[in-house]
């Protein structure tokens, strides 16, 4: 305690610690030197290694020596802080990475993250996120996976995770070094995406992120803590399924029902909440993960934070359109806890107003959400009673959401459309494209949502109901459409449905499509 203090004391009482402290010459030369790389070279890096070396030599020594006297090794600790600082200056040049990984330094800095002293590990945090700061890396490609290269191979992720247990959000300094542990390990996700799933097999670290989002107190670490975990979900199935196995489904849930009920009070707040509803919904990509979501009553929470009307609203439909994607049982849930009338509330624009949902772009992603989410129910459920009621809505108010359906559908066909020319018209400029990166650029233009679309139709005219089937053929008609466009849709969608799910799941779709467009 009595070093701790001493390293505190250097560090905060003396507001000129650094100048008085540090090697004076180096530091202004970094200020004064526009060139970094001519300052920082092979010679100077070989001298700070070295002089680092040296001070932590004498530290294990002198620990060693008095272990149960803290002031007669406080000095050692005192000088081996200032090192590290000094060491900081590297920052300024990357390209020097590779030779301070030959001269074998990078051991001896991660060793010091279980020091007995928590300021010395705290120390080595800092650096380590200085060292790895994306705005350094930039442009350094190759310098940059040398040192995480041999960062992992010395194990700092483990040491980093081990040290990150031991740290406290009451402490300030702490709380500083929990942030730029946090920080650290996404700049080397950045440089190295495999980072991602080493971190969650070698380490604690998804058990210690849940952990934090538990706590129902708002704070920097908890937000930082949910952005690196959506990180850690956004491209990985086995982290996925990892969490699920950690009853993360149901600790997500909790974090999100926090604020059913209420808005984040502060833009920070709001940014956790997306990243929070960002977890979820990449939680719910593996089907096991939609059963817990299911069983932890995600459904009913999602339509009462619909029905609350509040910030979470277009987040919940989000995670709802996961988890009823592909899995009958959540669109089952969905129609029992009676969420069909506050779907198709928000189908028809009956959508709470606030200043993010005036923005255009909101109110498409809502639409396309919708209707997605539309789609999955006609997909998950398919006969009894359940798909009476659905289809019943259709009829309501004088099949007033079939208007609804073409208005979109027509808006999205113009977007096509007009993207289609613009294609052609590329090509017309010897600009080659092949049909794949056409069909792509035709899906981002709103391609997918018309085939959903095209999908829904499909399936009210598939349920044989007079009264839904001359409204189709009437609005067709006032459009100068034919129900060809719309087959014309569909086999472009059966055509193009992929094998992500498997040979079988594919032919399955396909056969669904094609009963579609036979009826018409």
């Amino acid at each position: 305690m009595e070093v701790s203090n001493a390293l505190k004391r250097k560090r905060y009482d003396d507001d000129n610690y650094m100048e008085a402290e540090v090697d004076l010459s180096l530091l202004e030369a970094v200020e004064k030197s526009q060139n970094t790389v001519e300052l920082l070279d092979l010679r100077t890096l070989k001298k700070l290694v070295l002089s680092f070396e040296r001070r932590l030599k004498e530290n294990i020594e002198a620990r060693l020596k008095y272990p149960d006297q803290p002031e007669r090794f406080a000095d050692s600790e005192v000088e081996l802080h200032e090192e590290l600082e000094k060491l900081k200056i590297l920052a300024g040049a990357p390209e020097l990475y590779p030779e301070l990984v030959n001269l074998n330094a990078i051991p001896s800095i991660l060793n010091l993250l279980s020091h007995d002293n928590t300021d010395i590990a705290i120390d080595v945090v800092h650096l380590l996120e200085d060292l790895t700061d994306e705005d350094v890396l930039e442009d350094n490609d190759e310098p940059a996976r040398i040192l995480v290269d041999s960062l992992i191979e010395n194990n700092v992720l483990e040491l980093l995770v081990q040290n990150l247990q031991r740290l406290s959000d009451k402490d300030p300094d702490e709380m500083s070094a929990i942030y730029n542990t946090l920080a650290s390990i996404e700049n080397m996700i950045e440089v190295k995406p495999t980072v991602a799933e080493l971190v969650c097999e070698r380490t604690k670290l998804l058990r210690w992120l849940l952990g934090k989002i538990k706590v129902r107190e708002f704070d920097s670490n908890k937000q930082y803590a949910s952005e690196i975990l959506a990180i850690l979900l956004q491209n990985s199935t086995a982290n996925q399924k990892r969490l699920g196995q950690m009853n993360g489904v149901d600790v997500v849930l909790q974090a999100v029902a926090m604020y059913k009920s209420k808005d984040p009070k502060t833009s920070d707040e709001e940014e956790m909440l997306e990243n929070l509803f960002d977890c979820l919904c990449c939680l719910l990509m593996p089907l096991e993960n939609k059963e817990r979501f299911v069983k932890a009553e995600g459904v009913e929470l999602m339509i009462i934070i619909m029905k609350q009307k509040k910030s979470a609203y277009a987040s919940a439909i989000r995670a709802l359109d996961f988890s009823m994607t592909k899995y009958p049982p959540a669109c089952e849930r969905f129609v029992d806890v009676l969420g069909l009338k506050t779907a198709f509330a928000a189908f028809m624009g009956k959508i709470p107003i606030s200043k993010k949902n005036k923005k255009e772009r909101y109110q498409e992603e809502l639409e396309e959400r919708l209707v997605s989410l539309i789609a999955s129910l006609f997909g998950g459920i398919l006969r009894g009673s359940r798909r009476e009621r659905l289809l019943s809505k259709f009829v309501e108010n004088e099949c007033e959401k079939i208007d609804r359906l073409m208005e979109l559908y027509i808006r999205y066909s113009d977007r096509v459309t007009a993207e289609t020319q613009r294609l052609e018209q590329l090509e017309l400029d010897d600009l080659e494209m092949d049909e794949e990166e056409k069909y792509n650029r035709k899906l981002e233009s709103g391609l997918y949502t018309l085939q959903l679309i095209a999908v829904i139709l499909g399936h009210l005219w598939c349920s044989e109901h007079p009264q839904m089937r001359a409204r189709i053929e009437l609005l067709l008609k006032q459009q100068k459409l034919t129900k060809n466009d719309i087959k014309n849709i569909l086999q472009e969608y059966h055509d193009n449905i992929g094998d992500l799910d498997g040979a079988e799941e594919k032919e399955q779709a396909q056969t669904r499509i094609q009963k579609i467009i036979s009826s018409f």
